[in-house]
Protein backbone atom coordinates (compact mmCIF):
# COMPACT_ATOMS: atom_id res chain seq x y z
CA UNK A 1 0.00 0.00 0.00
CA UNK A 2 1.56 3.29 -0.96
CA UNK A 3 1.12 6.85 -2.23
CA UNK A 4 1.41 9.20 -5.18
CA UNK A 5 0.06 9.60 -8.72
CA UNK A 6 -0.02 6.35 -10.57
CA UNK A 7 -1.72 4.26 -13.22
CA UNK A 8 -1.90 0.49 -13.33
CA UNK A 9 -0.98 -0.38 -16.85
CA UNK A 10 -1.71 -4.07 -16.58
CA UNK A 11 -5.35 -3.46 -15.70
CA UNK A 12 -8.19 -1.75 -17.50
CA UNK A 13 -8.55 0.80 -14.71
CA UNK A 14 -6.28 3.04 -12.68
CA UNK A 15 -5.81 3.91 -9.04
CA UNK A 16 -6.66 7.46 -7.93
CA UNK A 17 -4.16 10.22 -7.26
CA UNK A 18 -3.06 10.81 -3.69
CA UNK A 19 -0.85 13.58 -2.35
CA UNK A 20 -0.71 14.85 1.21
CA UNK A 21 1.98 16.17 3.51
CA UNK A 22 3.34 13.60 5.94
CA UNK A 23 2.53 14.01 9.63
CA UNK A 24 5.33 12.53 11.77
CA UNK A 25 3.10 12.26 14.83
CA UNK A 26 0.58 9.97 13.12
CA UNK A 27 0.69 6.23 13.91
CA UNK A 28 -0.04 3.73 11.08
CA UNK A 29 -2.96 1.37 11.66
CA UNK A 30 -3.88 3.08 14.90
CA UNK A 31 -4.82 6.70 14.21
CA UNK A 32 -8.38 7.90 13.72
CA UNK A 33 -8.80 11.34 12.16
CA UNK A 34 -11.24 13.35 14.25
CA UNK A 35 -14.05 14.95 12.24
CA UNK A 36 -17.13 17.03 12.95
CA UNK A 37 -19.12 15.86 9.93
CA UNK A 38 -22.68 14.61 10.48
CA UNK A 39 -23.00 10.87 10.94
CA UNK A 40 -24.30 8.58 8.23
CA UNK A 41 -28.07 8.26 8.59
CA UNK A 42 -29.68 4.83 8.32
CA UNK A 43 -32.88 4.60 6.30
CA UNK A 44 -35.93 3.82 8.39
CA UNK A 45 -37.68 0.49 8.57
CA UNK A 46 -34.85 -1.86 9.61
CA UNK A 47 -35.12 -1.73 13.40
CA UNK A 48 -34.93 -5.18 14.95
CA UNK A 49 -33.64 -6.91 11.82
CA UNK A 50 -30.46 -9.00 11.44
CA UNK A 51 -27.60 -8.87 8.94
CA UNK A 52 -25.05 -11.66 8.50
CA UNK A 53 -21.56 -10.67 7.32
CA UNK A 54 -18.76 -13.02 6.21
CA UNK A 55 -15.41 -11.23 5.99
CA UNK A 56 -11.65 -11.67 6.21
CA UNK A 57 -10.05 -11.52 9.66
CA UNK A 58 -8.72 -8.18 11.00
CA UNK A 59 -10.57 -6.27 8.30
CA UNK A 60 -12.83 -3.71 10.02
CA UNK A 61 -12.25 -1.00 12.61
CA UNK A 62 -13.16 -1.79 16.20
CA UNK A 63 -16.44 0.12 16.04
CA UNK A 64 -17.46 -0.45 12.38
CA UNK A 65 -20.02 -3.15 13.12
CA UNK A 66 -21.17 -1.76 16.48
CA UNK A 67 -21.88 1.67 15.00
CA UNK A 68 -23.96 0.17 12.20
CA UNK A 69 -25.98 -1.80 14.72
CA UNK A 70 -26.69 1.34 16.74
CA UNK A 71 -27.50 3.56 13.76
CA UNK A 72 -29.96 1.08 12.24
CA UNK A 73 -31.18 -0.62 15.41
CA UNK A 74 -30.15 -4.01 14.04
CA UNK A 75 -28.07 -7.03 15.00
CA UNK A 76 -25.06 -8.10 12.92
CA UNK A 77 -23.70 -11.63 13.03
CA UNK A 78 -20.07 -11.54 11.91
CA UNK A 79 -17.99 -14.56 10.81
CA UNK A 80 -14.52 -14.62 9.27
CA UNK A 81 -12.53 -16.68 6.78
CA UNK A 82 -8.84 -16.83 5.86
CA UNK A 83 -8.86 -17.13 2.06
CA UNK A 84 -10.97 -16.81 -1.07
CA UNK A 85 -10.78 -20.58 -1.34
CA UNK A 86 -12.29 -20.94 2.14
CA UNK A 87 -15.09 -18.52 1.20
CA UNK A 88 -15.91 -20.43 -1.97
CA UNK A 89 -15.77 -23.75 -0.16
CA UNK A 90 -18.23 -22.49 2.43
CA UNK A 91 -20.64 -21.49 -0.33
CA UNK A 92 -20.13 -24.53 -2.53
CA UNK A 93 -23.11 -26.37 -1.08
CA UNK A 94 -25.32 -23.29 -1.05
CA UNK A 95 -25.46 -20.11 1.01
CA UNK A 96 -25.67 -21.15 4.70
CA UNK A 97 -27.27 -17.83 5.62
CA UNK A 98 -24.84 -15.01 4.88
CA UNK A 99 -25.89 -11.67 3.40
CA UNK A 100 -22.57 -9.96 2.65
CA UNK A 101 -19.11 -11.30 1.76
CA UNK A 102 -15.81 -9.69 0.74
CA UNK A 103 -14.13 -11.60 -2.15
CA UNK A 104 -11.03 -10.46 -4.00
CA UNK A 105 -11.28 -9.22 -7.59
CA UNK A 106 -10.76 -12.52 -9.43
CA UNK A 107 -13.01 -14.33 -6.94
CA UNK A 108 -15.79 -11.83 -7.72
CA UNK A 109 -15.73 -12.89 -11.37
CA UNK A 110 -15.72 -16.55 -10.32
CA UNK A 111 -18.68 -16.03 -8.00
CA UNK A 112 -20.62 -14.18 -10.69
CA UNK A 113 -20.01 -17.04 -13.11
CA UNK A 114 -21.16 -19.58 -10.52
CA UNK A 115 -24.29 -17.63 -9.68
CA UNK A 116 -23.22 -17.13 -6.05
CA UNK A 117 -23.95 -13.38 -5.90
CA UNK A 118 -26.97 -11.25 -6.70
CA UNK A 119 -27.21 -7.85 -8.38
CA UNK A 120 -26.92 -4.78 -6.18
CA UNK A 121 -29.66 -2.19 -5.84
CA UNK A 122 -27.48 0.83 -6.60
CA UNK A 123 -30.36 3.20 -5.82
CA UNK A 124 -29.88 2.12 -2.20
CA UNK A 125 -26.12 2.77 -2.34
CA UNK A 126 -25.77 6.53 -3.02
CA UNK A 127 -22.32 6.53 -1.41
CA UNK A 128 -21.07 4.52 -4.37
CA UNK A 129 -20.41 7.99 -5.79
CA UNK A 130 -17.59 8.35 -3.24
CA UNK A 131 -15.52 5.58 -4.82
CA UNK A 132 -12.74 6.67 -7.15
CA UNK A 133 -13.99 6.41 -10.73
CA UNK A 134 -10.74 4.69 -11.62
CA UNK A 135 -11.73 1.75 -9.40
CA UNK A 136 -15.24 1.39 -10.78
CA UNK A 137 -16.29 -0.58 -13.85
CA UNK A 138 -13.43 -3.05 -13.36
CA UNK A 139 -12.95 -5.97 -15.77
CA UNK A 140 -14.10 -8.50 -13.16
CA UNK A 141 -17.47 -6.70 -12.75
CA UNK A 142 -18.31 -4.21 -15.51
CA UNK A 143 -20.74 -1.58 -14.30
CA UNK A 144 -20.37 -2.76 -10.68
CA UNK A 145 -23.55 -4.73 -11.09
CA UNK A 146 -22.52 -7.16 -8.34
CA UNK A 147 -19.73 -5.56 -6.30
CA UNK A 148 -18.31 -2.38 -4.81
CA UNK A 149 -14.63 -1.85 -3.85
CA UNK A 150 -13.84 -2.25 -0.16
CA UNK A 151 -10.04 -2.06 0.33
CA UNK A 152 -6.98 -2.67 -1.83
CA UNK A 153 -3.36 -3.59 -1.30
CA UNK A 154 -0.43 -5.81 -2.20
CA UNK A 155 1.25 -9.06 -1.24
CA UNK A 156 4.78 -8.50 0.05
CA UNK A 157 7.32 -9.54 2.66
CA UNK A 158 6.85 -8.77 6.33
CA UNK A 159 9.98 -9.29 8.41
CA UNK A 160 11.79 -8.72 11.66
CA UNK A 161 14.52 -6.26 10.68
CA UNK A 162 16.58 -7.03 13.80
CA UNK A 163 16.81 -10.72 12.91
CA UNK A 164 17.13 -10.27 9.15
CA UNK A 165 19.71 -7.53 9.57
CA UNK A 166 18.96 -5.58 6.40
CA UNK A 167 16.23 -4.01 4.32
CA UNK A 168 14.47 -6.62 2.19
CA UNK A 169 14.22 -5.44 -1.41
CA UNK A 170 13.93 -8.64 -3.43
CA UNK A 171 12.20 -12.00 -3.39
CA UNK A 172 15.70 -13.46 -3.52
CA UNK A 173 16.34 -11.92 -0.09
CA UNK A 174 13.64 -14.26 1.20
CA UNK A 175 14.47 -17.31 -0.88
CA UNK A 176 18.13 -17.24 0.21
CA UNK A 177 17.52 -16.33 3.85
CA UNK A 178 18.95 -18.81 6.36
CA UNK A 179 16.26 -18.36 9.03
CA UNK A 180 12.61 -19.52 9.26
CA UNK A 181 10.14 -18.22 6.66
CA UNK A 182 6.37 -18.53 6.13
CA UNK A 183 4.58 -18.34 2.79
CA UNK A 184 1.02 -17.21 2.23
CA UNK A 185 -1.47 -19.97 1.42
CA UNK A 186 -2.62 -18.21 -1.75
CA UNK A 187 -1.92 -20.38 -4.81
CA UNK A 188 -2.47 -17.78 -7.50
CA UNK A 189 -0.47 -15.10 -5.70
CA UNK A 190 2.49 -17.33 -4.84
CA UNK A 191 2.65 -19.07 -8.21
CA UNK A 192 2.08 -15.72 -9.91
CA UNK A 193 5.10 -14.31 -8.10
CA UNK A 194 7.22 -17.23 -9.31
CA UNK A 195 5.93 -16.78 -12.87
CA UNK A 196 6.80 -13.07 -12.73
CA UNK A 197 10.33 -13.82 -11.53
CA UNK A 198 10.73 -16.34 -14.36
CA UNK A 199 9.61 -13.73 -16.91
CA UNK A 200 6.19 -15.25 -17.63
CA UNK A 201 2.68 -13.85 -17.48
CA UNK A 202 1.35 -14.30 -13.94
CA UNK A 203 -1.98 -15.32 -15.50
CA UNK A 204 -0.56 -17.85 -17.94
CA UNK A 205 -2.57 -20.89 -18.95
CA UNK A 206 0.53 -22.69 -20.24
CA UNK A 207 0.92 -25.89 -18.18
CA UNK A 208 4.67 -26.05 -18.81
CA UNK A 209 5.17 -22.53 -17.43
CA UNK A 210 3.02 -23.33 -14.39
CA UNK A 211 5.06 -26.48 -13.80
CA UNK A 212 8.26 -24.44 -14.08
CA UNK A 213 6.94 -22.00 -11.48
CA UNK A 214 6.03 -24.95 -9.25
CA UNK A 215 9.55 -26.33 -9.51
CA UNK A 216 11.02 -22.89 -8.84
CA UNK A 217 9.07 -22.54 -5.59
CA UNK A 218 9.97 -26.04 -4.48
CA UNK A 219 13.66 -25.40 -5.16
CA UNK A 220 13.51 -22.09 -3.26
CA UNK A 221 11.37 -23.22 -0.35
CA UNK A 222 13.92 -24.97 1.83
CA UNK A 223 13.62 -22.31 4.54
CA UNK A 224 9.80 -22.48 4.67
CA UNK A 225 8.53 -23.69 8.03
CA UNK A 226 4.85 -22.91 7.42
CA UNK A 227 2.38 -22.07 4.69
CA UNK A 228 0.13 -19.69 6.57
CA UNK A 229 -3.61 -19.27 6.12
CA UNK A 230 -3.59 -15.48 6.50
CA UNK A 231 -1.94 -15.64 9.93
CA UNK A 232 1.68 -15.18 8.92
CA UNK A 233 1.63 -11.82 10.67
CA UNK A 234 0.86 -13.55 13.98
CA UNK A 235 3.72 -15.99 13.41
CA UNK A 236 6.03 -13.04 12.76
CA UNK A 237 4.86 -11.25 15.88
CA UNK A 238 5.37 -14.36 18.04
CA UNK A 239 8.85 -14.91 16.62
CA UNK A 240 7.98 -18.23 14.96
CA UNK A 241 9.34 -16.86 11.68
CA UNK A 242 11.68 -14.03 10.72
CA UNK A 243 9.96 -13.40 7.38
CA UNK A 244 6.50 -14.00 6.01
CA UNK A 245 4.72 -13.44 2.72
CA UNK A 246 1.57 -11.53 3.72
CA UNK A 247 -1.06 -8.98 2.78
CA UNK A 248 0.23 -5.46 3.35
CA UNK A 249 -2.18 -4.21 6.00
CA UNK A 250 -1.76 -7.31 8.16
CA UNK A 251 1.89 -6.46 8.74
CA UNK A 252 1.19 -2.80 9.49
CA UNK A 253 -1.41 -3.86 12.05
CA UNK A 254 1.22 -5.99 13.81
CA UNK A 255 3.65 -3.06 13.76
CA UNK A 256 1.05 -0.81 15.37
CA UNK A 257 -0.05 -3.46 17.86
CA UNK A 258 3.44 -4.14 19.16
CA UNK A 259 4.46 -0.46 18.94
CA UNK A 260 7.87 -1.65 17.79
CA UNK A 261 10.32 -0.50 15.17
CA UNK A 262 11.68 -3.88 14.07
CA UNK A 263 8.63 -5.06 12.07
CA UNK A 264 8.81 -3.98 8.43
CA UNK A 265 6.97 -4.57 5.17
CA UNK A 266 8.39 -4.20 1.69
CA UNK A 267 7.25 -4.88 -1.85
CA UNK A 268 10.02 -6.77 -3.69
CA UNK A 269 11.46 -5.02 -6.70
CA UNK A 270 10.62 -7.86 -9.10
CA UNK A 271 6.90 -7.16 -8.67
CA UNK A 272 4.03 -8.74 -6.79
CA UNK A 273 0.27 -9.26 -6.64
CA UNK A 274 -1.90 -6.13 -6.54
CA UNK A 275 -5.49 -6.85 -5.48
CA UNK A 276 -8.85 -5.21 -4.73
CA UNK A 277 -11.30 -6.71 -2.26
CA UNK A 278 -14.99 -6.07 -2.82
CA UNK A 279 -18.32 -6.16 -1.02
CA UNK A 280 -20.95 -8.43 -2.57
CA UNK A 281 -24.44 -9.57 -1.63
CA UNK A 282 -24.73 -13.33 -1.79
CA UNK A 283 -27.38 -15.24 -3.71
CA UNK A 284 -30.03 -16.34 -1.26
CA UNK A 285 -29.14 -13.57 1.21
CA UNK A 286 -31.76 -13.57 4.00
CA UNK A 287 -31.79 -9.76 4.14
CA UNK A 288 -30.66 -8.24 0.84
CA UNK A 289 -32.36 -4.86 1.49
CA UNK A 290 -30.37 -4.36 4.70
CA UNK A 291 -27.24 -5.63 2.91
CA UNK A 292 -27.55 -2.81 0.35
CA UNK A 293 -27.83 -0.34 3.24
CA UNK A 294 -24.72 -1.84 4.86
CA UNK A 295 -22.75 -1.34 1.63
CA UNK A 296 -23.81 2.31 1.58
CA UNK A 297 -22.72 2.68 5.20
CA UNK A 298 -19.26 1.23 4.48
CA UNK A 299 -18.83 3.65 1.57
CA UNK A 300 -19.51 6.69 3.76
CA UNK A 301 -16.24 8.70 3.72
CA UNK A 302 -15.92 8.73 7.52
CA UNK A 303 -16.70 5.04 7.94
CA UNK A 304 -14.38 4.10 5.08
CA UNK A 305 -11.61 6.27 6.52
CA UNK A 306 -11.97 4.69 9.95
CA UNK A 307 -11.55 1.25 8.39
CA UNK A 308 -8.47 2.18 6.36
CA UNK A 309 -6.87 4.09 9.23
CA UNK A 310 -7.36 1.08 11.50
CA UNK A 311 -6.39 -1.71 9.09
CA UNK A 312 -3.69 0.19 7.14
CA UNK A 313 -5.07 -1.03 3.84
CA UNK A 314 -5.53 1.47 1.03
CA UNK A 315 -8.93 3.07 0.61
CA UNK A 316 -10.90 3.13 -2.65
CA UNK A 317 -12.94 6.00 -1.18
CA UNK A 318 -11.88 9.16 -3.01
CA UNK A 319 -14.11 11.28 -0.76
CA UNK A 320 -12.17 10.02 2.30
CA UNK A 321 -8.95 11.14 0.64
CA UNK A 322 -10.29 14.45 -0.67
CA UNK A 323 -11.65 15.37 2.78
CA UNK A 324 -8.32 14.60 4.44
CA UNK A 325 -9.77 11.81 6.56
CA UNK A 326 -6.97 9.30 5.92
CA UNK A 327 -3.94 9.40 8.20
CA UNK A 328 -1.30 11.28 6.14
CA UNK A 329 1.41 8.90 7.33
CA UNK A 330 -0.48 6.06 5.66
CA UNK A 331 -1.20 8.03 2.49
CA UNK A 332 2.47 8.89 2.11
CA UNK A 333 3.79 5.41 2.81
CA UNK A 334 4.88 3.78 -0.46
CA UNK A 335 4.29 0.33 1.02
CA UNK A 336 0.57 1.17 1.33
CA UNK A 337 0.04 3.33 -1.76
CA UNK A 338 2.73 2.07 -4.17
CA UNK A 339 4.35 4.20 -6.82
CA UNK A 340 3.53 3.93 -10.50
CA UNK A 341 6.82 2.15 -11.09
CA UNK A 342 6.13 -0.49 -8.43
CA UNK A 343 2.58 -1.14 -9.58
CA UNK A 344 3.72 -1.24 -13.19
CA UNK A 345 5.71 -4.36 -12.31
CA UNK A 346 2.88 -5.95 -10.37
CA UNK A 347 0.02 -8.13 -11.52
CA UNK A 348 -3.65 -8.56 -10.80
CA UNK A 349 -5.03 -12.07 -10.76
CA UNK A 350 -7.47 -12.81 -13.57
CA UNK A 351 -10.07 -15.58 -13.40
CA UNK A 352 -8.86 -18.61 -15.36
CA UNK A 353 -11.62 -21.22 -15.15
CA UNK A 354 -9.98 -23.50 -17.73
CA UNK A 355 -6.59 -23.38 -16.01
CA UNK A 356 -7.46 -23.00 -12.34
CA UNK A 357 -7.05 -26.72 -11.69
CA UNK A 358 -3.50 -26.52 -13.04
CA UNK A 359 -2.70 -23.93 -10.38
CA UNK A 360 -4.46 -25.89 -7.65
CA UNK A 361 -2.60 -29.08 -8.54
CA UNK A 362 0.74 -27.26 -8.71
CA UNK A 363 0.13 -25.69 -5.29
CA UNK A 364 -0.79 -29.06 -3.77
CA UNK A 365 2.42 -30.50 -5.15
CA UNK A 366 4.42 -27.60 -3.70
CA UNK A 367 2.96 -28.14 -0.24
CA UNK A 368 3.59 -31.88 -0.37
CA UNK A 369 7.19 -31.35 -1.54
CA UNK A 370 7.81 -28.86 1.29
CA UNK A 371 6.09 -31.07 3.84
CA UNK A 372 3.41 -28.48 4.53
Amino acid sequence: MRKVIFLICMMAFAIPVFAQDPTPEATPAATAIATEAPAWVCPSGFNGQTLSVFNWTTYVAEDTIGNFEKLCGVKVTYDTYESNEALLSKLSGGNPGYDVAVPTDHAVADMIARGLVQPLDQSKIPNLANVSKSLLNAPYDPGNKYSVPYQWGTVGIGYNSDKVGKTVTSWQDMFTYSGPVAWLDDPRAMIGIALTILGYNANTTDSKQIDEARDFLIANGKNVVAIAADDGQAMLQRGDVDMTVEYSGDIFQVEADCNCSNIAYDIPKEGTNFWIDNLVILKGAPNAPLANVFLDYILDPHVGADISNYTAYATPNQASLDEGLIDPTLVNDPAIYPSEDVLGKSFSIQPLPDAQQLYNDAWDEIKVALGK
